[in-house]
């Protein structure tokens, strides 16, 4: 089996996270409306990968764009790795 080749960026759902507290709605609602597993949202807080069908929900729900609720952004850099001057 071939080693998965990392990627120097990642998705983040702090957009999601503020639209919510802008519309005054709890994860628990969302996950209601939206019709999103616990473990899902929970995974989204955590920053790792959902589904395109969770994202999907979760846009109908909240009649927003994907744009809206997430972002790419660079990984850290790795720890260990001395910054350049």
């Amino acid at each position: 089996m071939a080693n998965k080749k990392e990627t120097k960026t990642h998705f983040n759902y702090n957009r999601l996270w503020k639209l919510l507290i802008d519309r005054g709605i709890q994860k628990q609602e969302l996950q209601k409306k939206s019709d999103v597993s616990a473990a899902s949202i929970a995974k989204m807080g955590r920053g790792e990968n959902v589904t395109t069908d969770v994202l999907l929900r979760i846009c109908e729900a909240l009649d927003c764009n994907v744009e809206d609720i997430m972002e790419r952004v660079p990984n850290d850099k790795p720890k260990g790795i001395a910054k350049e001057s």
